[in-house]
Formats: C-alpha cells, sequence, structure tokens
C-alpha cells in the first residue's frame, strides 16, 4: 500500500482531479511537498493553468508561477499516481436533487487508471454514505480490484472559502476519515504537511460526510433567521441592520446579516442533506423551511423596488435600472448559482430594463449561462431611474455612495442597497430614496 514516505521522497505522485476553486488551491499547497498532478477535462482550463493564470483568482500569478504541477487534461497521466484526490463539483439539478455525474464521472478516471495499492480521497461535498456506496462501487468495477485489498478510500471534506485571503486552505483545521485506519494516518500526514493549524480525524467516512454537509446547513438556516427578521422589521419601518447592531452588543449573539444565498455551497449542501433524509423516511421541516425562505429573497428585493418606482411616480415598465454586481459573492469570479439573477429576472417580468455592470464576472459565462450581457464601462450608466447594489465589490464601495447615487443624474435617486455597504447620513443624501435589506 502507499505510505507518506515514497510521497515525501516523490517515488509516488499525487493527483488532483478537478482542478476549480477547491482543487487549485490544494494542489499548490501538496506541490510544496509532494509532486503532484493536476488533472481537469478542461483543455481550455489546462491551456489557461500552463499559462500562469487562474481565472478563479484563488491562486496568485506567483504562486502558480512557483508550484511544480503537471497540468494535464491527459487521463493516462493519472495512471502514475498512487493517491488520487477528488475534488469535483457536486452540484443540485433544476428540481433541487443532487446531482452526482461529475464524481461519478471523476470515479470512472480514477478507477480506470489506479493501480492496486492505490488511495482515492474525494473532497467534493456529498450526503453521508456516497463515498462507500455510489463511488466505491464505480471504483472496484473500473480498475478490476476489490475494495479494502487492492485500494482503499478516504474522504476529506473541503472548507474553501472563495475570495477569502485569510482563512486559506492552510489555516482551516482539516477533517479527514479513511476506510481504515492504515488509510486515515496516511490521509492525516499528508494534508498534515500542508495544513498548520492541525488535522481532526474522524471515525469514520460518513461521520466526515455528514459533518461537511451540515457547516453550511447552519449558515444557511442562521441567515433565513436574518432574512425573515429583516421581512418583519422592514414591514414595521425598521431599520434592519440598526436591530443587529444593537443586538450584537451581547456576547453571544451570532453575527450573521441578511442577504442574498447563492453559490456552490451554502445554496446547495442542505439539499444533499434534505434528499438523504427523505430517502430513509423522514421529511425535514426546519431546514427546508430555511431553504425557502433564502431561495425568494430575490423576488422580494426585486418587488420591494418596484414599490419604490411607483411610490416615486416613476414608470415601471421600460425604467432603466442600473445592476451592479452579479456574482454570487463580493470580490470573486464565480457565477455558479448566483442569486443576483433572481432579481434581474423578476425585474425583466415587469418590464424593466437592467444594465447590468460586474468587474470580475466573465461576460462569455454570463451570457451563456444567464443570458446576461454584462456592460464593460460603468460610464454608461446614466441617467438611470434606480440603482441595485446587489454585491459588495471592492470596486463600489471605492466608488463611494455619492459616485453610485449620480448614475440616476436628477432622476430622483433610487437607491436598493441588498447588503448595507453603505450608510447614508447627512445633507447630501436628503432627496435619496434609500433602501437596505
Amino acid at each position: 500500500m502507499i505510505n507518506v514516505k515514497k510521497l515525501e521522497k516523490r517515488e509516488d505522485k499525487i493527483a488532483v482531479i478537478g482542478l476549480g476553486y477547491v482543487g487549485l488551491p490544494l494542489a499548490v499547497h501538496l506541490s510544496r511537498y509532494f509532486q503532484v498532478v493536476g488533472f481537469d477535462l478542461s483543455p481550455d482550463r489546462i491551456g489557461e493553468l500552463n499559462a500562469g493564470k487562474d481565472k478563479t483568482l484563488e491562486v496568485s500569478d506567483k504562486e502558480l508561477k512557483e508550484a511544480d504541477i503537471q497540468f494535464t487534461s491527459l487521463e493516462t497521466d493519472i495512471s502514475f499516481c498512487r493517491l488520487i484526490i477528488i475534488a469535483v463539483p457536486t452540484p443540485i439539478d433544476e428540481y433541487r436533487i443532487p446531482d452526482l455525474s461529475a464524481v461519478r464521472n471523476a470515479s470512472v478516471i480514477a478507477g480506470r487508471q489506479m493501480q492496486k495499492g492505490s488511495c482515492v480521497v474525494f473532497e467534493s461535498t456529498v450526503y453521508p454514505g456516497v463515498t462507500e456506496e455510489v463511488c466505491v462501487p464505480i471504483l472496484e468495477k473500473e480498475s478490476g480490484l476489490a475494495f479494502g485489498k487492492g485500494f482503499t478510500v478516504g474522504y476529506s471534506p473541503e472548507r474553501i472559502n472563495p475570495g477569502d485571503k485569510v482563512h486559506t486552505l492552510d489555516k482551516i483545521v482539516k477533517i479527514v476519515s479513511g476506510s481504515d485506519v492504515t488509510t486515515a494516518g496516511l490521509l492525516s500526514d499528508v494534508y498534515g504537511k500542508v495544513v498548520s493549524v492541525g488535522i481532526h480525524r474522524a471515525s469514520s467516512i460518513k461521520v466526515a460526510e455528514a459533518a461537511k454537509v451540515i457547516e453550511n446547513t447552519q449558515r444557511d438556516l442562521n441567515i433565513a433567521l436574518m432574512n425573515e427578521l429583516a421581512l418583519i422589521f422592514d414591514k414595521m419601518g425598521i431599520d434592519t441592520l440598526e436591530v443587529l447592531e444593537a443586538a450584537g452588543t451581547k456576547w453571544n449573539f451570532l453575527p450573521f446579516r441578511p442577504g442574498l444565498v447563492g453559490g456552490h455551497c451554502i445554496g446547495v449542501d442542505p439539499y444533499y442533506l434534505t434528499f438523504k433524509a427523505e430517502s430513509i423516511g423522514y421529511h425535514p421541516e426546519i431546514i427546508l423551511a430555511g431553504r425557502r425562505i433564502n431561495d425568494t429573497m430575490g423576488k422580494y428585493i426585486a418587488e420591494r423596488l418596484i414599490k419604490m418606482l411607483i411610490h416615486a411616480e416613476k414608470k415601471v415598465h421600460d425604467s432603466r435600472i442600473a445592476f451592479l454586481g452579479i456574482t454570487f459573492k463580493e470580490d470573486v469570479p464565480d457565477l455558479r448559482n448566483t442569486k443576483a439573477v433572481d432579481i434581474i429576472k423578476e425585474l425583466e417580468d415587469y418590464g424593466a430594463k437592467v444594465l447590468v455592470h460586474d468587474p470580475l464576472a466573465d461576460r462569455d459565462e454570463a451570457k451563456a449561462y444567464h443570458n446576461i450581457d454584462l456592460l464593460q464601462n460603468l460610464k454608461t450608466l446614466q441617467d438611470v431611474d434606480a440603482v441595485v447594489i446587489a454585491v459588495a465589490h471592492s470596486q463600489y464601495k471605492q466608488m463611494g455612495l455619492s459616485a453610485i447615487i449620480n448614475m440616476c443624474g436628477k432622476n430622483n435617486p433610487i437607491i436598493v442597497d441588498v447588503k448595507g455597504l453603505f450608510k447614508p447620513a447627512g445633507e447630501e443624501f436628503r432627496n435619496v430614496t434609500y433602501w437596505r435589506l
């Protein structure tokens, strides 16, 4: 079987399958201690990385240049690796059912190429049981090897926070688990080289899978509570953020805030848990209630703006709305499962013309995934009827509220500040209609 000494001496290699927001940073960190092969199905992605660029912005040009990684889209290059780490997306489909196609395909690739004595580790978010009940049979079938004798598996959930340059991979406690004690020890040693703050060894793979899926479920429910409070306080005419600032003076009040819940984790992971729960005969109530609240916030924000336009005696149909930010989170280019799109689509249903700008989002992806034409120049946003600050990108912070208000010209400015990026005060904002969630 594989051991950490051979990996350290670079006699054996590590493969990372999937070079996105999770896989690439992992490959870069591992390459400082081991020989690493980075595999991705997309030749374009491999070309980009070989050119020293990462469009996800998770790895700097300098880090990528210094990393000793063989980037490849040739499946056979994996056959030289004894430790194979799978870090591919696990989204949901249009019916909010877990889509395991990427992790299944990655298992097929790993199974076809792995040698006897190899270990396959999964980092993708899944519901408890996927590694052993779904992936292991695929690995056995494709490799012709017997699980436990010819190969072992492990699960070590990713904890990447896109755009976060403080809580990086090496500064987040890493959960590891293995199909046997030896494998768990191997993974503790390997990840321990990378992670400086410690390893938590789970007692089983299912425990590790469950731990991952509830991390974001907990956050989702807390944000849902804040969103529901925001709906209530809005009807009362109370500023939600002022309430939260006041409540936050108590030592044990948790600092969650209302907002759009998108991305590949918080808005997705709870459905993996509820899917599994329903498959064993339990219908979750609290988790799904939180999901319903968070999934409807885009519609609520759009309708709130429509009412503001009407109260200001502005036209709704053919109104021009400047929309700032479309990615799921500030200062990241990721468009996956972004809820900013929900606001845009709802406004368009009312006949509004929504002019969308985002300094980080890829124009081709915005068009392909959401049929949205991104503006390249903020200067084209003039004399609009209202401005929606949907994503708190640093560029918008640096612009300041006055510059954003000026997009409306003398047209009775209406500002919807979804994240509460600004707090208008003073005479210059007296004639501005400002609302935040």
